[in-house]
């Protein structure tokens, strides 16, 4: 119980200062579900072969919260995972002191601050934490309005009328008389052809009264 106190309070003030000696990037991550994630950490100070930790927090930091031991890196070029790890999901890439922690098609439950850890003399030494948030639909940011400025009003002088419009107005005229002509044709056609009809209407119902 005292060693769970103990690793709880060393991972809250790395939290809250950061370590110098780990440095992890990015700070913090948003992706969509089922993406690849690549969570570096990076050793300033230990020696070259020191061998990093990655641990998993889900909540928020307190007394009743606990780290999930995910996976190291071995010198045998393998990844070695802690209990109830899906291997074909987290990998761990490379040794100190650059080092790497792969996660493939993450989910929501994925979300959590994810932090490096080495083994000093006699401390714990952890890295500054990256959050990962995992969700189906990333946030959109609104796009800002933009002010349409107002149309100036362009005022044009009227165009003079030229010779050669004039010079078509006795052609334009004789065409329009000439289409009243053929309308006036035409009506007295229809006319005739309707007394016709009626004419012929009214001799089949004399016949057919008779």
């Amino acid at each position: 119980m005292r060693a769970r106190l103990w690793l709880l309070l060393a991972a809250q003030l790395a939290a809250l200062h950061g370590s110098l000696a780990l440095v992890q990037t990015p700070a913090s991550l948003m992706v969509q579900t089922n993406q690849t994630v690549m969570l570096s950490c990076k050793i300033n100070t230990s020696p070259s072969n020191t061998r990093i930790y990655w641990l998993r927090l889900r909540q928020a930091l307190s007394a009743s919260s606990h780290y999930e031991f995910l996976a190291y890196w071995e010198s045998t070029r393998k990844t070695v995972h802690g209990k109830e790890v899906d291997k074909e999901k987290l990998t761990v890439l490379g040794n100190s002191p650059q080092n790497v922690l792969k996660l493939q098609s993450v989910k929501p439950a994925d979300s959590g601050v994810y932090f490096c850890m080495i083994i000093g003399m006699p401390n714990l030494i952890f890295g500054t934490g990256t959050q990962l948030s995992v969700v189906d639909v990333l946030p959109t940011s609104p796009q800002p309005t933009q002010k349409t400025s107002p149309k100036k009003k362009v005022c044009r002088s009227p165009k003079p009328v030229t010779r050669e419009r004039l010079s078509c107005a006795p052609l334009i005229t004789g065409l329009l008389v000439a289409g009243v002509l053929i309308l006036l044709v035409s009506l007295g056609v229809a006319i005739h052809l309707r007394c016709l009809q009626m004419r012929a209407r009214l001799r089949l119902l004399k016949q057919f009264y008779k």
